[in-house]
Order: C-alpha cells, then sequence, then structure tokens
C-alpha cells in the first residue's frame, strides 16, 4: 500500500510522529556468596547480611541474604530479597527475578523464580523468596563449589506512561548500515592488490600493507618503517606464531571481529584465546587484547587457573589477573591448582605474582 499523500507526496510538508509509550526497564546485579558455610554458622534463622547498593531502571536497590531462612517456617532454606532504598521518595513498581547461577555463570532453570509486579516504597517491604532454595540441595549439588556460588537478581522497573517523539512512518531518505568490515574481509580473501606476503608455520598469508599499517603501529614499521625486510614487499617471516592464529589475527584487522569458534571443543577455544592475547600484545592490537582477555575470564578452572595467570602477568592484562584472584581466593581452591603443572610453571616465571596472591588470600583470612 503506497503512504499516504501527505506522508510521502507532499514534499513541502513538514513530517512528525510521537508515542504514547511505557515499556519496561531491566537492570541484574550478581550476588556472590563467597563463604557459605560461614554465613551459615554466623547468621542464625531470621539474621541476613545486606548486598551493596546497586541501580536499576534509575532507582537504588539491594539484597537481603538470608542463609538460614527468614523464620521459622524456613529454617532449612535460603531466603532473598529485594528491597528499594529507603531514600527513594517516589514509589516504584516493579517485579524481581532471582536466578541461582551454574558454574557457566547460566541461570539454573529449576532456581528461577519470578515475583508478581509490586509497588515498592518506603513503607512495603521487600520482594523475593522464603524458600528460594534448600541448602540440603545447595551442598550437594555442583552449583556450590569451593564453598563459593552465585545469585542472579533481575529488577523489571515498569516505566510511567508518556509521550515520545518518533521518526516518521515514511522517511525520505533510508541510511543502510555499515558493511565496511564486509568489504574489507572479500579484499583479504581475494588477496586482490596484495602488496605484502608472510611466511607463517609453512604457510604463506598475502595482505595490503596499508591497512596493517593503519591497523598496527608494529605492522606499520614491518611494512613501512625501518623493520620492514625489503623494498618491494617480499616475504616476511613470522616466527613463534601458528598458522590459525595470525589468521585469526588478520581477519580481525580486516574485519573487527573474531571468526566463530562455536566449532571448536572448550579446551580449544581457550587455547586459541590464549594464543590471540600474545599475538595481540605482540602487533600492538588493544582491542583483540581485551576481547582475549575477557573470553579467558570464563574459561578459568583448576586446570588452567595458573597458566592463565602466568600469561596475564607476563603481558599486563589487569582484569584477568583479577579474575584468577578471585578464582583462587580460597585455600581448597590454591591447594588444588597447586597440583598442576600449570602451577609449576607460575612458580618459575612469575614468582612476585604468586607472593602477591598469597599475600591476597592472607588478607581475606579463612573462609
Amino acid at each position: 500500500m503506497p503512504p499516504p499523500e501527505s506522508a510521502a507526496g507532499d514534499l513541502g510538508g513538514t513530517l512528525s510522529a510521537s508515542a504514547i509509550v511505557g515499556g519496561t526497564v531491566t537492570g541484574h546485579h550478581l550476588l556472590q556468596i563467597d563463604c557459605y558455610s560461614r554465613t551459615k554458622e554466623e547468621l542464625p534463622n531470621g539474621q541476613y547480611i545486606e548486598s551493596c547498593p546497586f541501580r536499576a531502571g534509575g532507582s537504588s536497590w539491594h539484597i537481603n541474604y538470608y542463609p538460614n531462612g527468614y523464620n521459622s517456617e524456613a529454617t532449612e532454606f535460603i531466603s532473598i530479597f529485594l528491597w528499594l532504598d529507603q531514600s527513594i521518595a517516589m514509589p516504584v513498581k516493579a517485579r524481581t527475578r532471582f536466578s541461582l547461577l551454574d558454574q557457566a555463570g547460566e541461570p539454573v532453570l529449576s532456581r528461577s523464580l519470578t515475583t508478581q509486579m509490586h509497588d515498592f516504597s518506603k513503607t512495603s517491604g521487600g520482594l523475593g523468596y522464603f524458600k528460594f532454595i534448600k541448602r540440603a540441595w545447595l551442598e550437594e549439588s555442583k552449583h556450590l563449589k569451593d564453598d563459593r556460588f552465585t545469585i542472579r537478581c533481575d529488577v523489571i522497573v515498569t516505566k510511567e506512561l508518556c509521550a515520545e517523539e518518533r521518526r516518521p512512518q515514511f522517511p525520505l531518505v533510508v541510511v543502510p548500515p555499515s558493511n565496511l568490515h564486509e568489504n574489507l574481509g572479500d579484499l583479504l580473501a581475494s588477496k586482490e592488490g596484495a602488496d605484502v606476503t608472510f611466511l607463517v608455520a609453512g604457510e604463506t598469508f598475502k595482505a595490503h600493507k596499508c591497512v596493517l599499517a593503519a591497523r598496527s603501529a608494529v605492522f606499520k614499521a614491518e611494512v613501512f618503517g625501518a623493520m620492514k625486510e625489503s623494498t618491494n614487499g617480499a616475504l616476511i617471516r613470522v616466527e613463534d606464531m601458528d598458522a590459525q592464529v595470525f589468521m585469526a589475527l588478520l581477519n580481525f584487522m580486516y574485519t573487527d571481529a573474531l571468526p566463530d569458534f562455536r566449532d571448536m571443543k572448550k579446551q580449544e577455544e581457550a587455547a586459541m584465546a590464549q594464543h590471540l592475547l600474545v599475538a595481540a600484545d605482540r602487533y600492538n592490537l588493544e582491542r583483540l587484547k581485551l576481547i582475549c582477555e575477557d573470553r579467558l575470564c570464563s574459561h578459568i578452572d583448576t586446570a588452567s587457573a595458573a597458566t592463565i595467570l602466568a600469561l596475564a602477568e607476563q603481558h599486563h592484562c589487569s582484569g584477568l589477573k583479577k579474575a584468577c584472584f578471585r578464582f583462587l581466593s580460597s585455600m581448597s581452591t590454591l591447594s588444588a591448582v597447586m597440583a598442576t603443572d600449570g602451577f609449576d610453571h607460575l612458580t618459575r616465571s612469575c614468582p612476585s605474582v604468586l607472593k602477591e596472591l598469597m599475600s591476597n588470600i592472607a588478607a581475606r583470612g579463612p573462609c
């Protein structure tokens, strides 16, 4: 159906639109219980510990965690409640979803509960569950590891009805999204106009000097500056790098994205992320380095923690180092990691970070 004449045919007219909207705004907070057994021992039935405040939907909230239940009817359970900050003057309409997370950080479906809509105010009280998780079930499950588990709280706040401006229904000009990354990816794949060749682990890769120089100061020095190996773009040898890693590095430089690793096993994906992090640091690709850092944070386990910590220390990855310290924050976890080959490597290569780790654990006290 063609657009109304007033919207599309009358170019001298003024196009405008508005809408009455409500909708919701969602925020979430992760509450980590690092010393579960200690909270169970020190907080009897009816007593709670309060989370740090957090913001969601424009308001400030906190969570009350009762390790031995809210009242006498819930003594065998963990109780959990969401509260609106008492300093908030206006009431807030919201509902909440509490989820126990598994070791991969995903919600456990059987322990994900959503409340009804609730009017929060200074006098209305909190909202949550008296019998959220049965302690005996949690203690026997794999979701409690190293005396630690995590609860995710999603807060869904209902927005007030209001009017807002909208773009006209029939815009005169439609601007498509950028496809620069696709164009450059096609250029790399076709090798058209390539003027430099790399030899990596017996395989050759053709690329374009200008693209590499624009993305990396190190590559710029190699192909244009004092480090260039020849004036005609002859073969450049790349030592100590796997061919698959170099291909992923080139793809990122042209498309600003990593290849799809979903076909890889988890251990293979972690190894690729480690090798790419080293390559990114070598060629001063900070964004790629941070992406690899972020991915490796989800691969830290007993077998890999020491190796990843050594990598983080050697390549100045502060976020990844903090994630390793958090994983190794208890003596029981550290004892398990000390039995791995990676810990021997960490001891030899990074003795200073090992000393820092032990100081952090000592400062936390027994858990």
